[in-house]
């Protein structure tokens, strides 16, 4: 698809300017001012042109839970939030442990044609906690393997996994929870296994990511390991970034933490440390909620919440957040988005930075409505979403 963006606020990782962007079978193809093509154009004056966002951390429950998501509502919410990339995490049902699951859900993805999908598989085979012979067999399609939802706790099968993954050229995601502990102490369930992760990633030499970080703790162990050079990355979440456990009861794993916590999570973002927000968007039913099932639908609110809290407060500027919302998801990931430069996807986002307004979940395009983000006004309203060049989303209608 062609189409030229005109007079727009064009934001990345890098630059802030007003000007023009055109995009060209569905690639950046020129970017400059007073451009002139025979093609789709937008008006861009007013509005802030930015990379779309890739999200690390994303559950679309399918197969198996399409009661709560499926491919198609998923890819909806996705670009309703400005999201046109997204890596999808192994807890289905069945477990995406092999290829002909992995296969499924990129055909799905390649049918709806909103975003494009990575599919993890998960580190031991069905979640057993100590199979890996399924990573030997795997594809260079799948370059990241996780047991997101749990952690492994088998030290010596967490050790090979990561020797399999660094020969593969694979990233290991670590959902950091020691499950002995896990009924005990939260804080320390976290602790004691990004201790772990983080070791065993610099003992193997591995790429590991570590999951929706929560605590100072684990925040600073990731911060030794990158001052080190190990291969480590680190994501952190919208709801941590914005909530404290004093002014909101909601259960998400790991949970709300302290006041310190999320400053101290803000602090690493300012500092550089932080390589991405992941949404660990996790829909529920309203059943399923009220049976303690942990989680909440966030890919359609990121953008507003880690706008309203980081840059509209002072904390960090809009280049910065591009660079964690867009371009180090997209390294870490494997797609050639999250900078507005020549040769790279024509994925981007409009937004109206001025348009404030309250969130509602009746309004999602996920299935899962669960939120505790409900009622509560914020700034950054996503207008429009482009795909490839293509408008996939577009505020204000169906």
């Amino acid at each position: 698809m062609d189409l030229l963006i005109k007079a727009a606020r064009v934001v990345d990782f890098s630059q802030d300017f007003v000007g023009d962007v055109y995009i060209e079978n569905g690639i950046i193809s020129e970017i400059g001012r007073d451009l002139k093509k025979q093609c789709s154009i937008i008006d861009g004056r007013g509005k802030i042109l930015i990379p779309s966002f890739i999200d690390t951390h994303c559950h679309f429950r399918d197969p198996g839970f399409t009661y709560k998501e499926d491919i198609y509502t998923g890819s909806r919410a996705a670009v309703r939030g400005g999201y046109t990339g997204v890596n999808l995490m192994a807890n289905t049902n069945p477990v995406c442990s092999t290829i002909e699951t992995v296969d499924y859900v990129l055909n799905k993805g390649k049918e709806v044609g909103l975003i494009d999908i990575h599919q993890c598989t998960s580190i031991t085979h069905d979640f057993d906690g100590q199979s890996i012979n399924h990573l030997d067999r795997l594809s260079p399609k799948v370059r990241i393997i996780t047991e997101d939802g749990k952690d492994v706790m088998d030290v010596k099968v967490m050790m090979e996994a990561m020797f399999k993954a660094k020969k593969k050229d694979i990233t290991v995601m670590c959902h950091c929870e020691d499950h002995a502990l896990s009924n005990e102490d939260m804080r320390l369930a976290e602790n004691m296994m990004t201790w772990r992760n983080v070791t065993l990633a610099e003992y193997t030499g591995c790429r590991a990511h570590i999951a929706h970080v929560s605590t100072k703790e684990s925040i600073d162990y990731c911060i030794e390991a990158k001052k080190k050079g190990h291969k480590v990355t680190l994501e952190v979440t919208p709801h941590h970034i914005a909530l404290t456990r004093d002014n909101i009861d909601y259960r998400v794993n790991p949970p709300i933490r302290n006041e310190e916590d999320r400053l101290h999570i803000i602090k690493a973002i300012q500092e550089g440390y932080v390589d991405a927000i992941g949404t660990d968007h996790a829909p529920h039913t309203p059943e399923d909620k009220k049976k303690g099932a942990p989680g909440l639908s966030g890919i359609e609110t990121s953008f507003s919440v880690c706008y309203t809290e980081l840059v509209k407060k002072g904390y960090i500027d809009l280049c910065r957040l591009s660079e964690i919302m867009s371009k180090r998801p997209a390294e870490i990931v494997g797609f050639n988005k999250g900078q507005i430069k020549i040769g790279f996807d024509g994925d981007l986002v409009l937004v109206d930075l001025d348009s404030e307004y309250k969130i509602n979940a009746e309004e999602f395009h996920s299935k899962g409505k669960n939120t505790p983000f409900h009622d509560r006004w914020v700034s950054g309203r996503v207008i429009t979403t482009i795909k490839a060049g293509k408008i996939v989303f577009q505020e204000g209608e169906a």
